[in-house]
C-alpha cells in the first residue's frame, strides 16, 4: 500500500495525522492560535519535532488549567483560550 492509500484511508502513525492538518490549514481554514500556542510552536520548530496541533492544544490547555488552579487567576484568551 502506498502512503498516499495510508493517507487517504485514514491508516498510518501520527504523521498522517500531521500532513492532513498542514493541507486544512494551507486550504485557507487557519485557526486562530493564542500566544501559547505560537510558542509551542516555535519551541518545537527549534527543536525540529512536530506533535501536531491537536496534541499541541492539549498541552497549552492542560498548562493554562494548571497556571489558573494553582493561581486562582484567569489567563487572558489572547495568551491561552
Amino acid at each position: 500500500m502506498s502512503s498516499v492509500d495510508d493517507f487517504n484511508t485514514g491508516a498510518g502513525n501520527e504523521m498522517n495525522a500531521n500532513a492532513y492538518e498542514q493541507q486544512q490549514n494551507a486550504s485557507g481554514q487557519q485557526q486562530s492560535e493564542d500566544y501559547g500556542d505560537k510558542g509551542l510552536d516555535a519551541l518545537e520548530k527549534k527543536e525540529g519535532v512536530n506533535l501536531g496541533r491537536s496534541t499541541n492544544e492539549k498541552i497549552t490547555d492542560t498548562a493554562r488549567e494548571g497556571f489558573e488552579k494553582v493561581t486562582g487567576k484567569d489567563v487572558p484568551s489572547k495568551w491561552s483560550n
